[in-house]
């Protein structure tokens, strides 16, 4: 087995360099029939796919589910805003890595507080904000990749020819995997975490209410 890891990297490299996201400011500001956002959609992201020939970016059934799982705030007479979009966008990056119900725990909260809101943050600018730093980020994992690479460029040294060739190629793979598991448990924790917060604010809500009625009539007898 003959890998040329150093141009795979070179390669990987050159691929972060061409990264991009949808700026908020391309998305259509018209509200859209579900053809028009899955054309819209695959024609930014489809290059971006592992198989880009065969790969679905969102299909009609996906974005079916996403409304009936409460992923998705439901269209208004069958069309999709800009915020619809910005959503999809979020559950598209987020599905790669978490299931159906961390992605609902993670985006209700979010569209609850800023989905169709006309004041102060509006699901645009939480959009824009997060994603301003994409730049930053992608020159931080660069470092970070290159850095794996040289600590799998040091293992095997006394192994032979194409194993050790393998097995650094291995070592490589698995540097980069063993980030990807801890952040993911990392993120799986937050997410509780705010699931968590929000089942005792529903708790506590009824409580706070009772307690006022029973003030109030306190008050009456008085």
């Amino acid at each position: 087995m003959k890998v040329n890891t150093e141009d795979l990297l070179a390669s990987i490299m050159a691929s972060f360099d061409r990264i991009d996201y949808i700026k908020s400011e391309d998305i259509p500001n018209i509200d859209l029939y579900m053809d028009q956002v899955t054309t819209f959609m695959d024609s930014r992201m489809r290059s971006k796919t592992r198989n880009p020939q065969a790969d679905k970016v969102l299909t009609k059934t996906m974005i079916n589910n996403y409304a009936k799982n409460d992923l998705l705030p439901p269209p208004v007479k069958k069309k999709y805003s800009k915020e619809h979009m910005l959503v999809l966008i979020f559950i598209y990056y987020f599905k790669n890595i978490l299931s159906i119900g961390d992605i609902q725990n993670l985006l209700n909260p979010l569209t609850e507080r800023f989905f169709g809101k006309e004041e102060g943050f509006d699901l645009t600018a939480v959009y824009d904000e997060v994603f301003r730093f994409e730049e930053q980020q992608v020159q931080a994992i660069k470092k970070d990749v290159t850095q794996r690479y040289q600590l799998a460029q040091e293992s095997f040294k006394d192994a032979d020819g194409e194993d050790r060739e393998f097995l650094q190629y291995f070592s490589f793979i698995c540097l980069l995997s063993f980030d990807v598991y801890v952040k993911k448990q990392l993120i799986e924790s937050l997410i509780d975490e705010l699931a968590k917060k929000k089942e005792d604010a529903a708790v506590e809500t009824p409580k706070k209410a009772k307690s006022k009625e029973k003030q109030g009539k306190s008050e009456e007898k008085k």
